[in-house]
């Protein structure tokens, strides 16, 4: 079942002292995180930056304020397993919290799909369908790619890899949140893509890998 609308009303219900902007921050940015560190086998320093930034954020809310958090991290998993969709991307419109000061929209499904259905890449000689997002966002773009691959019948946890990149550390949390739930292999990381593109050896500390990246889900 599509549970967006159940989140809305939730992240509404929590706005006060804090506005419903940091409050759905938060919840994306411990969602993140809290998958990252499961996913880490080895706490090293940057492991254990993680957890206690995960900690920090969560003490601000009261007991029964973390579990309706928890809910909310429940129906976004519903959500995504009822259908593939830029389900964050759209809560954070439905919510209001778009900024035409800070230029922060995020693209329609619709569009998203039609962009997806038009650009679908080929496979690599290994097989894989490569995909470099510079300024993913919640992800949109390359949720809708699955989905248009899955509708071709193609496996896209098991063919495609991802590396989707942008400046803004709320855009990498929603992201890396969505792919990961989706079982997608990425590499998310934060960084001006014009100034300090990807490539081997980013800073660990801005890199954030999914379950699929780390070999942890398999695909049947």
């Amino acid at each position: 079942m599509d549970r967006k609308k159940d989140i809305v009303k939730i992240l509404r219900s929590l706005s006060g002292k804090y506005s419903a902007y940091e409050v759905f921050s938060d919840w994306v940015r411990c969602g993140a995180l809290a998958i990252s560190n499961t996913c880490q086998i080895f706490h090293d320093q940057i492991w254990q930056s993680r957890e206690e930034e995960y900690i920090n954020t969560m003490k601000k809310y009261a007991p029964e304020e973390q579990h309706r958090l928890v809910e909310m991290m429940g129906l976004l998993v519903e959500t995504l397993e009822h259908e593939i969709q830029d389900a964050l991307g759209q809560i954070y419109m439905d919510a209001g919290m778009g900024s035409r000061t800070a230029g922060q929209f995020f693209t329609p499904w619709s569009m998203s799909v039609m962009c997806a259905e038009m650009t679908c890449p080929q496979p690599g000689p290994d097989g894989y369908y490569s995909v470099y997002e510079p300024s993913c966002g919640a992800g949109g773009m390359i949720i809708a790619l699955a989905s248009v691959m899955q509708r071709r019948g193609i496996d896209y946890q098991r063919c495609m890899k991802v590396i989707a990149q942008d400046l803004d550390w709320k855009s990498v949390y929603m992201c890396y949140l969505q792919l990961s739930l989706l079982g997608i292999r990425a590499v998310v990381v934060q960084g001006d893509t014009l100034q300090e593109p990807f490539m081997h050896g980013y800073p660990r500390h801005r890199s954030l890998y999914t379950p699929g990246e780390r070999g942890l889900l398999k695909c049947f």
